[in-house]
């Protein structure tokens, strides 16, 4: 059995897309990187397919769920990565998304499945979301780290360039796959506050659609998440206010939080300018 299933076609070939991902596991606090990606999805988006669950996950640790409809039909809902297009008509170029869960067992051929994608689809980029506890107040808008092996890329869009040796997720297999068949590849992390992860966090996945955007100019629609993470910031600082311990370590992220923030940020602009000029010289490469 062939892992990509396919449903159907985009409704029109797909403009130089960039590929974004994002996977429910350890590389997503939060849910934050997951809820990025669901976010971007519009009425235009297309769920073309997905990848086959059978192989890849031990379903003794995470376990398909029935389903009952309102008719009493019931479902059995797999763990599964769906694949959606979402056109770009007031941009050049569109976007491909993979969003679901990380793979348990055979990443190597869960990754030879997602290049294939990119082959197919002729990827311009590929851009993964992901989510890290780190030592951040809930109150600040979370930093956004983001990574790239390709130096010149780097440059452009001031990343850093991967040093990190250790234990990894499919996401690292997955980059160094892309790296190794000579496809552009960006990581970006938000981070979440370490005292706050077991509920969505609605106000990373913003910080990681509007970096996205910055580095792309590709709309995203963050600001549709701003009564979300604004929500999700009362209920925090509800949760805390009996806390004298709390409240006063918080307040001491808070200033360590604004002295690395002090640095002046580019523009926009200027870096989504260079973006495309970059995706444009290396596109027949």
């Amino acid at each position: 059995m062939e892992p990509l299933v396919w449903h159907q076609d985009p409704p029109e070939k797909l403009r130089s897309p960039i590929l974004v991902i994002a996977f429910e596991g350890w590389f997503d606090v939060g849910g934050a990187a997951t809820g990025a990606v669901r976010a971007i999805h519009s009425d235009d988006s297309v769920h073309l397919g997905d990848i086959d669950p059978e192989v890849f996950f031990d379903f003794t640790r995470q376990r398909p769920e029935i389903r009952v409809t309102a008719d009493l039909d019931r479902y059995v809902d797999w763990p599964r990565n769906e694949i959606h297009s979402a056109p770009m008509k007031q941009h050049d170029r569109d976007l491909l998304l993979i969003e679901g869960v990380e793979p348990h067992v055979r990443w190597g051929s869960f990754v030879d499945s997602i290049v294939e994608l990119a082959e197919r689809f002729d990827v311009a980029m590929v851009v993964t979301l992901g989510a890290m506890i780190a030592e951040t107040p809930h109150t600040r808008p979370p930093l956004v780290t983001g990574s790239t092996t390709d130096p010149e890329l780097a440059g452009i869009l001031r990343l850093d360039q991967p040093s990190y040796q250790g234990p990894t997720g499919v996401v690292g297999v997955l980059h160094t796959r892309l790296e190794g068949s000579g496809v552009p590849t960006v990581s970006l992390r938000a981070s979440v506050p370490h005292y706050v992860t077991g509920m969505s966090n609605p106000k990373a996945s913003r910080a990681l659609l509007e970096r996205f955007e910055r580095i792309t100019g590709i709309t995203t629609g963050w600001s549709s998440l701003d009564e979300e993470a604004s929500d999700w910031e009362a209920r925090v600082d509800e949760a805390m206010l009996d806390d004298d311990n709390i409240i006063s370590y918080v307040r001491r992220l808070e200033a360590q939080y604004d002295t690395r923030a002090e640095s002046a940020i580019p523009s926009p602009d200027d870096i989504a300018a260079e973006f495309e000029r970059y995706l444009e010289q290396h596109g027949g490469d």
